[in-house]
C-alpha cells in the first residue's frame, strides 16, 4: 500500500513542534474570535447611558424583524455545530483515546473553546435584529469562514490517521463529517454578507434595509427575482423557475424579463464608476485618470468573492486524482480491508464534486455579473465622453471606429473578467497536481513539472505573435466598419451616382485585408491547439521515462493517478493560451478605449454664463479668436467684436466658407477658443444647417424630453407652417420619422427642429440659415409668425443668404475670411456700399428678372395683401384635396399601419431552424470537410483511450506483482498512440480554422452583397445600427467562435461516448442509472432551451439600439449640448444599456442554472458508480482497469455538462448566423445591367421625359406620394418644379433615378422605357446634384471623381467652374486635400459646389438640380446659375428650387401640390392667369422682397 508521504511528514512535523499543535492553535484562534465579539458587549454594559438610550429608543419605536432564510439558516447552522462539539466534549470526557493530545487540559479545552465560540455565535446572531444589521458583523462571517476551513482540515486529518492506524472511523469521525455541511452553509452566508432582514416600525411601514432599492426604483414595472432570492435559492438558481415556466408556455416578450438587480442596473454602475474615476483622478493628481485603476477600484470586492469561489472549485476537483490510488489499492486488497472505508472513500469523492459543483457555477455566474457591470459603466462612460468630444478630437475618431469601442472592444474587456479567475486558479491547479504527482511517484514529479513548464513556456512566442494579430485585426476591422458606416449613411448619393460597384469593391477589399489577419490569427490557434491537446501525452511520456530512469516502479494505482491528475492538468495548460490571448485581446482594446477617453474635451470654461438680472446684454464676444484646428496658424475667426441687446433680431450673411455658422459656434462653444470671452445670458435653442432628426414620432422630436402642453405645442406647430403638413400624413404628428428623418422632405425636417426649437421657450435662438430648405411661400410664412412673432421678444442671431430677410434685423453683420467685415443696419449698410452691397446686387438682379416675367405677363394686378394672399393659397390647397382626396388612404388601414415607417425588428421565433445549421454547415464546399473533421476527432478519443488503457493494462496492480511485459516496450506503445492521437488533434484544428473562416467569409460576401443591392426603401426603414450590428458583432462570432462552437458540440459528444463506453466496460451496471439520468439531462435541456433561446434573441435585438441611439447622439452632440440635454440623453442610453442588460444576465444564469442541474446529476452517476464498484465481490473486476474507469468518470460530471452547455452555447452563437442569413436574401433591385436591354453609347442624346400615369408610395402600407403624374419635358430644355414644402418634388427625382420605383405608370427618356433597363445604365447617364451634400471620407479628388475617370487638368477645370478652385489651391496638400467624416471640415455651402463639381465633371445629357444651390449666399447662386447655363445650354436641365429666380427663366413651370400636377406651362402664361398657384408664388416672393425696394430707392 503506497504511503502518502508528504502528508505524513507534515503531521509528523506538527506532532515533533508539540503533541498537542493543533489543539493550541485552534484554542488561540478561538479565544481570539470571542474577545473581539465580548469586547463591545462588554463595553455597553459598562455604558450606563447608552443602556437607557437604547431602552427608551425601543420603547418610543418598537421594531419588529422579518426574519429571512438566510438568517434562520445561520441560527440552525450555529446551533448545529454548537450541538455537535457538545457531543465531542461529551464523547472526550467518555474516553480520551479519541484524541492525539496527551494532555488532558489542552485536549478537553479545544472542544470547550468551540462550545463557548459557538454559544457566543448564537447570542450574537439573535441580536442582530435588534440591533437593525442589514448584514453580519465582519468579525463573525470571519470566523464562519475560518470554521470552515478549520472542519476541512481536521476532517481530512482525523480521517487520515485513523485510517491508517485503526482502520476503522469512529463516532467523533462521524461527527467531523456532519459538521462539514453547517459549515459549508455559514461559508457561504458569510461570503453573501446579508441578513435579509425586513424592519417594520410599529406603523408596519416596511424598511427594505437589504433590497438597497431607491423608491424610483420600487416602481419598476418589473421586479427582481434575484435581488429578493433567497440562499438556497442563490446556490440553485432557482429563482429563475418563474421565468422559465413562461418561457416554457410561450415565446418570450421583453415585458416577460424581469429587472436586474438595483446593483446590476446601469444607473448603478455607471455612478459608481465614475465614484471610482473621481477617486483615481484625486489620488493621482491628474486630469486624466487612469482606467486601468479605476477598472480595479470598480471590481475588486466582487472578483476577490469570485476568486474564492474559484480557488475553492479548483481545491476540491484534484480531491478525485488524490484518492485514485487509495481506491485502486482498495479493490485489490478488498479481501483484507473494512468495506466501510470503500464507502467512505466514495463518500469523499462525492463531497469533493459537490463542493466543486456548487463552488464553480458560483465564481462563474459571479464573473458573468461582474462583466456585465463593467460593461454597463464602460458604455455609459464612452457615450458621456461622445457628447463632449472636442472637434479636433470628433475629428481624429470616426463614428465607426467610436462605435466599434462600444460594440467590440468592451466585449472583449468583459471576456477578460471572466478569465481573470484561471489567473488565481492556475497556480493552484499546477500546484496540486505536483503534489499529488509527488506523493504516488516521488521524483518523478519533477520530470512532470519540467515537462509542464516546458509546454506553457511555449506560450509566450505565441502568445506575443497573436497579440499582434490581434491588434491588426481590430485596426482592420475599425477601417472596414468605419466603411461600412459612410457607405450605409450616404448609401442614397452612391445609388444616385451609380458607384455601387465602387464602394462595393472598397468594402471587400478591406475585408481581404481583415481575412488575412483573421487567417494568420486562426492558424496560430489551431497551432497551439494542437501543442496543447498533446500536452498530457507528452507530459505522460517524459514523466513515466523519468520515473523508469530513476527506477521509480509504475503501479496501475499511481500510472492512473498520475493519468488523472495530467488529464486535470490539461485544464490550466489548455487555460492558458486562451487566458493570454485574452490578456492580450483586453489589453489591446483598453487602451484603445483608454485613449479614446483621454481624448481633448469641448471647454467647459470658454462661454461664461452671466445671470440675467446683472446685464442687459444676451451674448458678448469681446476681442474673440478661434479656430476649428487648434494648431493651425489661419484661426476660423479672428477679432470677433459683438454685443447682442436682449430681445434683438441679428442676421448673419457672408459668402460661402467666410465663417457665418463659426460665428454661432463661438456663441455655443463649440469651437475652441484661443482668446478673448464670451459671455452669454440665458438659457439657449439651436437650429442647425444641417438638420438632425431623431428617430420617433413628429411630436416627440418637438417635445424634445419637455412636458406636452396642448396650447403652447398648437401655436408652435402653427408658427412653424407645421399643420397642413400633419393634415397630409397619416398619422398626423404621431407619425414615424424614419432614420435621420430619411421620410421627410428638406423643407420639413428644418421646420420640425425650428419648432424643436420654439417649444423650448429658449431666451437666446441661434438660427444656422433655417430657410434654406424651404419654399418662398413657407419661407416667409416662418419668418413672420415664427421670427417676428412668436420670438419677437426673444434674441435671435440667424445666419441666411436670402437677402429679403435681412431688412427686419435690427443688425446685420456681414462675414468675411472669418472676420465681421460690416455691422449695422440694412440702411447703414447699403450707403457704406463695400461688400454688402455685392451681395445685394446678386439678389436685386435675381429679383429683377422675376418682376421683368411678372410685368411681361398680360395681367398685371395690385400686389394684394399677405392676408389674401394666404386666403387665396388656402382656399386653392384646398380645392386641389379635395379633387385628389379619392387617392389618400383609407382611414382604416392608416389605423392599421400606424404610419410606421420604421418597422420593429424582424426577429425568429421558436427553436432556430434546421435549415439554419444545414446552411451554415454546407456553405464551403457542400459541407465535405465536415466528416473528415469528426474522423479526426474520433480517432483522436479511440487512440487516448486506447493508450490509457494500454497503460492501465499493462502496469502492475501492485508494487510486489511483477510485470507481464517489459516497461520499456508498455512506454513505447503508449508513446506511438500519444503521437497518433495528438496527430489526429492537429488535422482536426487546421481543418476547423479553414472550414471556420472560409464559411464566414463566404457569408459576409452574400450579406454585403444582398445590402448593398437592396433597395433605398430598405434603408429608409432599417436603421443602420441593425446592419452595422450583423457587420461588427454577429460577423466577429462567425470569424472568431462559429466554427468552433459548433466543432465542440460534436467533440464533447465523443468525449462522453468515450468515457460512457469506458465505465461501462468495467460494470455494465452504471447503464441501469445512466439510461434515466441522461433521459432527466435531455428533460432538463429541452426545458431549457425555449427560454434561453429567446433570451438570446432579445439580447441581440436590444444591442442594436444602443448602437443606434448613440450614433445619433453623437451626430447631433452640438444640439444635445446647447439644448442642456446631455442627462436626459444620458439616462435614456443607461435605459437602452438595462433593457439588454436584462435578456443578457438572465440567459447566462439560465445557462448556470441548467449546469447546476446536470452537474448534480453526474455527480450522482458517478457516486453510484463507484458505490457499484465497491460493492462488486472480489476478483469480480481487475482493480486496475476499476481505477481507469474512475480516472475517466471523475470528468462526467464535466463532460456531461459541456455536452448540454456547448449544444447550447452554440445555439445562442447560431443566432448570429441567423441574423446574417436574414440580410443574405433580401429583397433586391432590379439588375445593374440587363445585356438585351442595353441602351446605346450615346444615350440620351436628346433628353426628353415622359411621364405616363406614375404613382408612387415609399411602402405599401404608406399613402401614395405621387399621384397619376402625366406631362413630358422636351428635350434640352430647362424646366422649373415647384411646389410647396412636401408636394413630391424630391419623390419625382427619385422616381426618374429609379431610387423608387413606379407603383404604376411609367418613364421614358427618348423612348427606352426606364424601368426595362439597368439601373447602372439609368444612373450612370444622369447627373445630379443633391439636395443633402454629401462628402466621403479620403481627398478632394476621390470626392468628385471617385472612379478615377478624368485627368487631374479636367478636374481643376471642374473646381474652377464650381468657385472652389481658389480654396483647393490655398490647402496644402491641393487635389489630395483631406476630407474627414461627413465633409465636416467644409461648410455645407463647399459641400454643395463639390456636388455641382461632380456633375460639370461627367457632363450628362441630363442635369437634375434638387435644391442644389439652397445653402449657398445669393452671389454664389448667382455664378452657379451662370455656369449651369453656359456648360448645360445643350442639356435637358430639372430644377427644383425654393429661390423663384431659379426657374423664373426655365422654359417650362411645373407646379406641384400635394403630389398631382397642378400646373405645367411656360412661366408667361401661368402668370398671365392671376389665380394659378404659380403667380401667387411670385407675388408672394415679390412681396417679401417689398421692402427691400424701398429701401433701395430710399439710398
Amino acid at each position: 500500500m503506497t504511503d502518502l508521504k508528504f502528508l505524513q511528514f507534515q503531521v509528523t512535523w506538527m506532532q515533533l513542534i508539540s503533541p498537542c499543535f493543533w489543539e493550541e492553535v485552534c484554542i488561540i484562534l478561538q479565544l481570539g474570535f470571542v474577545g473581539i465579539i465580548l469586547l463591545p458587549l462588554v463595553q455597553k454594559i459598562v455604558s450606563k447611558t447608552s443602556r437607557n438610550i437604547a431602552a427608551q429608543a425601543s420603547k418610543d419605536y418598537p421594531i419588529v424583524a422579518k426574519v429571512s432564510l438566510s438568517y434562520r439558516a445561520s441560527i440552525v447552522c450555529s446551533s448545529l455545530m454548537l450541538c455537535i462539539h457538545v457531543l465531542k466534549l461529551l464523547m472526550l470526557l467518555y474516553s480520551m483515546n479519541d484524541t492525539r493530545c496527551n494532555s488532558k487540559l489542552e485536549a478537553y479545552s479545544s472542544e470547550i473553546v468551540p462550545v463557548i465560540s459557538w454559544a457566543v455565535t448564537i447570542i450574537v446572531v439573535c441580536l442582530v435584529p435588534k440591533r437593525k444589521h442589514i448584514r453580519f458583523l465582519w468579525i463573525l462571517r470571519t470566523w464562519w469562514a475560518f470554521s470552515f476551513f478549520f472542519s476541512i482540515i481536521s476532517t481530512v486529518l482525523d480521517t487520515y490517521l485513523k485510517t491508517e492506524e485503526h482502520g476503522y472511523l469512529k463516532m467523533i469521525d462521524y461527527a467531523n463529517f456532519i459538521s462539514l455541511l453547517p459549515s459549508f452553509i455559514l461559508l457561504i452566508i458569510s461570503i453573501r454578507g446579508k441578513t435579509g432582514l425586513i424592519f417594520i416600525d410599529s406603523h408596519n411601514i416596511a424598511e427594505p434595509l437589504l433590497s438597497g432599492k431607491t423608491d424610483k426604483d420600487s416602481n419598476k414595472r418589473r421586479g427582481s427575482p434575484y435581488g429578493k432570492a433567497t440562499l438556497f435559492q442563490l446556490i440553485t438558481f432557482s429563482w429563475l423557475n418563474q421565468l422559465f415556466s413562461v418561457g416554457i408556455k410561450k415565446t418570450l416578450e421583453e415585458d416577460d424579463i424581469p429587472d436586474v438587480d438595483v446593483k446590476d442596473s446601469a444607473e448603478f454602475s455607471s455612478f459608481a464608476f465614475d465614484q471610482n474615476l473621481k477617486q483615481v483622478r484625486e489620488k493621482d493628481g491628474s486630469t486624466n485618470p487612469s482606467i486601468y485603476k479605476a477598472i480595479f477600484l470598480f471590481i475588486r470586492k466582487k472578483a476577490a468573492i469570485n476568486a474564492m469561489f474559484a480557488v475553492i472549485s479548483a481545491g476540491a476537483s484534484y480531491v478525485g486524482p488524490y484518492l485514485i490510488n487509495d481506491f485502486v489499492n482498495f479493490l485489490a486488497e478488498k479481501k483484507t480491508r473494512d468495506i466501510k472505508s470503500g464507502y467512505v472513500l466514495a463518500l469523499a469523492f462525492l463531497g469533493a464534486k459537490m463542493v466543486e459543483t456548487i463552488a464553480q457555477r458560483q465564481w462563474i455566474f459571479g464573473a458573468r455579473q461582474l462583466g456585465l457591470r463593467l460593461r454597463a459603466s464602460l458604455i455609459s462612460c464612452i457615450y458621456k465622453k461622445g457628447l463632449v468630444l472636442s472637434s479636433p478630437s470628433r475629428q481624429s475618431h470616426t463614428s465607426g471606429e467610436i462605435i466599434n469601442y462600444m460594440s467590440v472592444d468592451i466585449q472583449r474587456i468583459t471576456d477578460f473578467i471572466w478569465y481573470l479567475n484561471i489567473i488565481w486558479m492556475l497556480p493552484i491547479q499546477i500546484s496540486l497536481a505536483i503534489y499529488i504527482l509527488h506523493t504516488s511517484l516521488g521524483l518523478g514529479s519533477l520530470a512532470a513539472l519540467a515537462a509542464t513548464l516546458i509546454v506553457m513556456s511555449c506560450n509566450i512566442p505565441i502568445t506575443r505573435i497573436q497579440k499582434r494579430y490581434q491588434s491588426k485585426i481590430m485596426d482592420a476591422k475599425d477601417d472596414r466598419m468605419k466603411a461600412t458606416s459612410e457607405v450605409l449613411r450616404s448609401m442614397k448619393t452612391i445609388k444616385l451616382q451609380a458607384w455601387d460597384s465602387q464602394f462595393l469593391h472598397k468594402l471587400e477589399s478591406l475585408r481581404k485585408v481583415e481575412y488575412k489577419w483573421l487567417w494568420k490569427s486562426l492558424r496560430l490557434a489551431a497551432t497551439s491547439a494542437f501543442i496543447f491537446w498533446g500536452s498530457p501525452t507528452f507530459i505522460s511520456v517524459v514523466t513515466f521515462g523519468a520515473c523508469m530512469l530513476m527506477g521509480i516502479q509504475l503501479t496501475a494505482g499511481r500510472v492512473l493517478s498520475a493519468l488523472a491528475t495530467f488529464r486535470m492538468l490539461q485544464d490550466p495548460i489548455f487555460n492558458l493560451p486562451d487566458l493570454l490571448s485574452v490578456i492580450a485581446q483586453a489589453k489591446v482594446s483598453a487602451d484603445r478605449v483608454a485613449s479614446y477617453l483621454q481624448e481633448e474635451e469641448i471647454q467647459q470654461e470658454a462661454v461664461e454664463h452671466v445671470p440675467r438680472d446683472q446685464t442687459s446684454f444676451d451674448v458678448e464676444v469681446d476681442n474673440g479668436k478661434f479656430s476649428w484646428d487648434p494648431e493651425s496658424t489661419n484661426p476660423t475667426l479672428n477679432g470677433v467684436q459683438l454685443r447682442v441687446k436682449r430681445g434683438m433680431k441679428v442676421a448673419i450673411c457672408g459668402a460661402v466658407g467666410s465663417g457665418k455658422s463659426s460665428l454661432l459656434s463661438c456663441i455655443l462653444g463649440e469651437i475652441e477658443k484661443l482668446s478673448g470671452t464670451v459671455k452669454v445670458s440665458g438659457t439657449k435653442a439651436y437650429v442647425p444647417q444641417s438638420p438632425w432628426i431623431l428617430t420617433g414620432n413628429i411630436r416627440e422630436n418637438i417635445l424634445f424630453g419637455n412636458p406636452y402642453d396642448n396650447n403652447k405645442y398648437d401655436r408652435t406647430v402653427k408658427a412653424c407652417a407645421l399643420t397642413k403638413d400633419f393634415e397630409l400624413f397619416a398619422c398626423g404628428d404621431l407619425t414615424e420619422i424614419g432614420e435621420r428623418g430619411i421620410n421627410m422632405s428638406g423643407g420639413q425636417k428644418q421646420r420640425i427642429q425650428i419648432a424643436r426649437a420654439v417649444y423650448q421657450d429658449a431666451d437666446i435662438y441661434l438660427l444656422d440659415d433655417p430657410f434654406s430648405a424651404v419654399d418662398a411661400h413657407t419661407g416667409t410664412q416662418l419668418f413672420e409668425d415664427c421670427l417676428m412673432g412668436i420670438l419677437k421678444d426673444k434674441t435671435v442671431l440667424y445666419v441666411t443668404h436670402q437677402v429679403e430677410f435681412l431688412p427686419a434685423a435690427d443688425i446685420i453683420l456681414v462675414m468675411q475670411n472669418g472676420r465681421i467685415a460690416q455691422a449695422g443696419t440694412f440702411d447703414e449698410l447699403l450707403k457704406q456700399n463695400i461688400g454688402f452691397g455685392n451681395l445685394v446686387g446678386a439678389h436685386k438682379r435675381a429679383l429683377e428678372s422675376v418682376v421683368t416675367v411678372e410685368n411681361s405677363s398680360k395681367t398685371c394686378q395690385d400686389l394684394g395683401s399677405d392676408g389674401e394672399s394666404d386666403t387665396d393659397l388656402t382656399s386653392n390647397a384646398q380645392q386641389l384635396q379635395q379633387k385628389h382626396g379619392s387617392d389618400r388612404l383609407h382611414p382604416q388601414e392608416i389605423t392599421e399601419n400606424g404610419g410606421k415607417l420604421v418597422q420593429d425588428e424582424e426577429r425568429e421565433k421558436g427553436s432556430i431552424g434546421k435549415e439554419v445549421y444545414w446552411s451554415y454547415i454546407t456553405t464551403v464546399k457542400g459541407g465535405f470537410l465536415i466528416p473528415i473533421i469528426l474522423l479526426a476527432q474520433s480517432s483522436f478519443q479511440v487512440l487516448q483511450i486506447a493508450s490509457n488503457y494500454w497503460m492501465a493494462w499493462a502496469s502492475p496492480p501492485t508494487s510486489e506483482t511483477e510485470p507481464t511485459l517489459g516497461m520499456k516496450f508498455v512506454l513505447l506503445v503508449y508513446s506511438l498512440l500519444a503521437v497518433g492521437s495528438s496527430l489526429c488533434v492537429l488535422v482536426r484544428a487546421m481543418l476547423v480554422a479553414v472550414t471556420g473562416l472560409w464559411t464566414a467569409q463566404t457569408l459576409f460576401i452574400n450579406m454585403l452583397h444582398s445590402v448593398l443591392r437592396a433597395p433605398m426603401a430598405f434603408f429608409d426603414s432599417t436603421p443602420a445600427g441593425r446592419i452595422l450590428n450583423r457587420a461588427s458583432t454577429d460577423q466577429s462570432v462567425l470569424d472568431l467562435e462559429m466554427a468552433s462552437r459548433l466543432g465542440w458540440c460534436a467533440f464533447s459528444i465523443i468525449q462522453l461516448l468515450g468515457t460512457i463506453a469506458v465505465m461501462s466496460q468495467v460494470a455494465w451496471e452504471v447503464f441501469v442509472i445512466f439510461i434515466p439520468v441522461t433521459a432527466i439531462c435531455l428533460w432538463y435541456q429541452q426545458y431549457y432551451i425555449p427560454t434561453a433561446r429567446e433570451l438570446a434573441r432579445l439580447a441581440g435585438i436590444q444591442r442594436a439600439p444602443i448602437l443606434h441611439h448613440f450614433a445619433e447622439s453623437l451626430a447631433g452632440a452640438a444640439a444635445i449640448r446647447a439644448f442642456d440635454q446631455e442627462n436626459r440623453f444620458i439616462k435614456a442610453n443607461l435605459g437602452l444599456i438595462d433593457n439588454h442588460s436584462r435578456p443578457w444576465f438572465h440567459n447566462v444564469s439560465a445557462m448556470e442554472w441548467l449546469s447546476f442541474r446536470l452537474n448534480l446529476l453526474s455527480n450522482f452517476v458517478f457516486a453510484f458508480s463507484l458505490v457499484v464498484l465497491v460493492s462488486l465481490p472480489d476478483g469480480i473486476i481487475n482493480p486496475s482497469i476499476a481505477g481507469l474507469a474512475v480516472t475517466y468518470g471523475i470528468n462526467l460530471n464535466v463532460q456531461q455538462a459541456s455536452v448540454i452547455w456547448n449544444i447550447c452555447n452554440a445555439e445562442n452563437k447560431m443566432i448570429s448566423v441567423e441574423r446574417i442569413l436574414q440580410y443574405s436574401n433580401l429583397a433586391s433591385e432590379s439588375a445593374l445591367e440587363i445585356e438585351e436591354c442595353r441602351p446605346h453609347n450615346n444615350w440620351p442624346e436628346v433628353g426628353t421625359i415622359c411621364f405616363r400615369n406614375l404613382e408612387i408610395r415609399y411602402a405599401e402600407h404608406l399613402p401614395s406620394v405621387l399621384k397619376n403624374i402625366s406631362c413630358t419635358f422636351p428635350g434640352r430644355k430647362k424646366i422649373g418644379v415647384v411646389g410647396r414644402t412636401g408636394s413630391g418634388k424630391s419623390t419625382l427625382i427619385q422616381a426618374i433615378f429609379r431610387i423608387v420605383e413606379p407603383r404604376e405608370g411609367s418613364i421614358i427618356i427618348d423612348n427606352v422605357d426606364i424601368c426595362k433597363i439597368g439601373l447602372h445604365d439609368l444612373r450612370s447617364r444622369l447627373s445630379i446634384i443633391p439636395q443633402d451634400p454629401t462628402m466621403f471620407e479620403g481627398t478632394v479628388r476621390g470626392n468628385l471623381d471617385p472612379l478615377v475617370q478624368y485627368s487631374d487638368n479636367e478636374v481643376w477645370e471642374a473646381l474652377d467652374k464650381c468657385q472652389l478652385g481658389e480654396i483647393v489651391r490655398a490647402k496644402e496638400k491641393k487635389l489630395d486635400a483631406t476630407v474627414i467624416e461627413n465633409g465636416e471640415n467644409w461648410s455645407v455651402g463647399q459641400r454643395q459646389l463639390f456636388c455641382l463639381g461632380r456633375a460639370l465633371l461627367k457632363k450628362s445629357s441630363i442635369l437634375v438640380l434638387d435644391e442644389a444651390t439652397a445653402s449657398v449666399d445669393s452671389a454664389t447662386d448667382g455664378v452657379i446659375q451662370k455656369i449651369i447655363d453656359q456648360e448645360f445650354k445643350d442639356r435637358t436641365v430639372v430644377t427644383i428650387a425654393h429661390r423663384i429666380h431659379t426657374v423664373i427663366d426655365s422654359d417650362l413651370i411645373l407646379v406641384l401640390s400635394d403630389g398631382s400636377v397642378a400646373e405645367f406651362e411656360s412661366p408667361a402664361k401661368l402668370l398671365e392667369q392671376e389665380d394659378s398657384l404659380f403667380s401667387k408664388l411670385i407675388r408672394e416672393y415679390s412681396m417679401r422682397s417689398k421692402t427691400f425696394q424701398q429701401l433701395r430707392k430710399s439710398a
